[in-house]
């Protein structure tokens, strides 16, 4: 079947051909029939002339009919992205210069479509590559174009959306269609959005300029401050606390001192009770300083190198040495405990030393009188994962410290590493601390790339157990 057409178009040229061929040998038809009727040329002669001269266009038009054929269908199929791309060769004069401009022509928009193509992967590459949400919008609100960290937030679908299907904020669409309208060339708005990103959103829209190609008018970048505004605050609470809790102190001795030059200027009993009190206050601002300065210290020191071979054993030694008074004054017994060889890691000894310091004295600090206070280590094939941080890989020690107080409960176990945080039990019971202790072990261990878990229960007590990697890696 294929073939018969084939064969029938063909024929069909041919006879497009041939009429051409007629058309075009009309005038010389007039003119031996001019010259038969005033008898100049025999009938016989003037027809083998214009047999000749059919022949002659026929030879002459054929080839270039069947090449302009061949350029053509060359053509169409450029227009179809069809071609395989090879130049065209002809025999005559006219179809290869054309052939050779239509080949020029597809080189050059054949490099120009490349390059555009090119660019555009890089351009969509690099949009891919940042790591907040940008969207791209035409002049209906359509979304014409999104990256990558706004369709994995809103779906791969993006592309048939709205953006007012997106956020229903009522502030955020108004200033979109602000800027559609062309009333303003830039809006920055922030807002809350309860739907997607469930947190506080800074969003940037702006118009693009009047020669941009394309649908796309307006791009839409969103950030989300919520963290930013929450280290905002925890910087302002830290401020506030550490005011309060050196005004506290401060306001008791200043209280004992007026009262000491005044009323009491004379009383004995009442100066050796006052001066006892100052000197208890002014060692709890004393350490409270000393807190706010290794936290100061810590933070400073976030990238300093970890090169020291630590041997926990003799820091676990050390500490329960300058803690055994402390402990035999409640009568408590510190236990330690090895499971297997420990061997030494990598690290920062004076951290590390301030860590066990610092659990093991909340330990005996807050265990209940006449009962055992453990510190157990072991080494662990890997660090539990840790939603805020980044732990090392590989394996690692672990030291459970353990003592047997009051069961904590789960709501004050996720603030326990807060700075100046305190557990209202404690408080009640009149225990001095400054709530930074745990806050200090927390930055030492991130420092370290480990991690701290607690767990509580009635019948088992507080376990604090500190992971730390052997080799930083």
């Amino acid at each position: 079947m294929l073939n018969k057409l084939k064969n029938f178009f063909e024929i069909k040229h041919s006879l497009q051909i041939l009429l051409k061929v007629v058309i075009l040998s009309l005038p010389s038809a007039l003119l031996f029939l001019t010259l038969i009727y005033f008898k100049i040329l025999p009938l016989s002669t003037a027809l083998l002339c214009y047999f000749f001269i059919l022949a002659f266009n026929l030879f002459s038009l054929f080839p270039l009919s069947s090449e302009m054929k061949t350029l053509r269908r060359y053509i169409y199929s450029l227009a179809a992205e069809e071609s395989e791309d090879k130049p065209l060769n002809f025999m005559e004069k006219d179809t290869k210069e054309l052939a050779n401009a239509i080949n020029s022509i597809h080189r050059f928009w054949a490099s120009k479509t490349d390059s555009l193509e090119a660019r555009a992967i890089t351009d969509a590459a690099v949009l891919d590559t940042l790591p907040d949400p940008i969207i791209i919008i035409d002049n209906e609100g359509n979304i014409t174009g999104s990256n990558l960290a706004a369709r994995n937030l809103f779906g791969d679908d993006l592309s048939s959306h709205n953006i007012d299907s997106l956020f229903s904020t009522n502030i955020f669409i108004k200033s979109v269609e602000k800027v559609l309208q062309g009333k303003s060339e830039n809006e920055s708005l922030i807002f809350n959005d309860s739907e997607h990103l469930r947190q506080r959103i800074y969003a940037h829209i702006n118009k693009l300029p009047w020669f941009s190609k394309g649908r796309a008018a307006a791009v839409i970048s969103l950030y989300d401050i919520s963290k930013a505004l929450s280290l905002e605050k925890m910087q302002s609470d830290f401020v506030a606390n550490a005011s309060h809790e050196l005004r506290t102190p401060l306001s008791v001795i200043s209280g004992f001192i007026e009262t000491l030059q005044t009323s009491a200027k004379d009383d004995e009993d009442a100066r050796d009770a006052f001066l006892s009190i100052m000197k208890e206050q002014a060692e709890y601002m004393s350490n409270l300083i000393e807190n706010l300065l290794s936290l100061s210290r810590l933070e400073m020191a976030r990238d300093k190198e970890l090169k020291d071979k630590v041997d926990l054993g003799e820091v676990i030694d050390d500490v329960i040495n300058a803690l055994k008074i402390k402990a035999f004054n409640r009568s408590l017994n510190i236990r330690q405990l090895e499971n297997g060889r420990i061997p030494k890691i990598i690290g920062d000894r004076q951290e590390i030393h301030q860590i066990l310091q610092n659990l093991v004295d909340n330990a005996v600090k807050y265990a209940q009188e006449k009962s055992e206070i453990t510190v157990e280590m072991k080494v662990v094939e890997a660090i539990p994962c840790s939603a805020g941080q980044s732990v090392a890989q590989g394996k690692a020690v672990s030291i459970a410290i353990n003592n047997k107080g009051v069961k904590i409960a789960k709501e004050d176990l996720k603030r326990l590493t807060e700075k100046f945080y305190r557990m209202q039990i404690h408080k009640d019971m009149k225990i001095r601390g400054t709530g930074l202790g745990l806050a200090i072990a927390k930055q030492i261990i991130m420092h370290h790339r480990g991690n701290l878990t607690v767990s509580s229960t009635t019948y088992n007590g507080t376990t604090f157990t500190v992971y730390l990697p052997i080799k930083q890696k």
